[in-house]
């Protein structure tokens, strides 16, 4: 059987591409590069996403959705570009869950995960110390370069936060076990 590959691979608008990994729109308060989308409406918990059929469905939805069926994956083909995000978006939900401990109330993963986050020494594709630069494409330049690092922190921050309102969606005193139970599997074998 297959992983699961992200539904925007079909989708007709292409968006830009910076190296292959490509700026996809993003339901989001986060400053960046992102285009944003609306907001649901109706209005969704933040422990939820919207139908996959609407407008404000995006790939962090798509990410923290199908997280828990790749992550038995050793392999994944990839199908198109959002293939690219989806397996970031993956990778980073991994290294955030490996952050909050089961003893952990909601505040103290916030701020583990929120550092994590906001910590803007991570690598990108191109860069020495990425561990996936066989299936990523470095970015043209220095411009280019820059403007992937800020849309990555700009999904690294909103997917911490989505995930921190699911892993806390039942208790804010203690998270689920459910979620955390995935902190030792690798997506692919790697890690970020």
């Amino acid at each position: 059987m297959p992983a699961y590959n992200s539904m925007f691979n079909a989708d007709p608008n292409i968006p830009r591409l910076v190296g292959n990994v490509p700026l996809l729109p993003l339901r989001t308060k986060t400053r960046g590069p992102a285009y944003v989308l609306p907001q649901p409406n109706p209005a969704v918990a933040a422990s939820e996403s919207p139908d996959p059929d609407s407008e404000s469905y995006d790939i962090l939805d798509e990410v923290l959705s199908l997280f828990r069926a790749n992550t038995f994956f050793r392999n994944f083909e990839i199908q198109g570009p959002a293939d690219r995000l989806l397996i970031y978006g993956i990778l980073f939900v991994s290294e955030c869950l490996g952050k909050i401990r089961p003893h952990h109330s909601l505040r103290d993963a916030t701020k583990e995960v929120l550092n994590t986050a906001l910590d803007l020494n991570f690598s990108i594709p191109g860069d020495p110390g990425f561990p996936l630069n066989q299936i990523y494409e470095a970015p043209r330049d220095r411009q280019d370069a820059e403007q992937l690092r800020q849309y990555l922190s700009q999904v690294r921050q909103e997917l911490a936060a989505r995930l921190l309102a699911r892993v806390y969606d039942e208790d804010d005193a203690k998270p689920s076990k459910w979620w955390l139970s995935f902190t030792k599997r690798k997506f692919m074998g790697k890690a970020l």
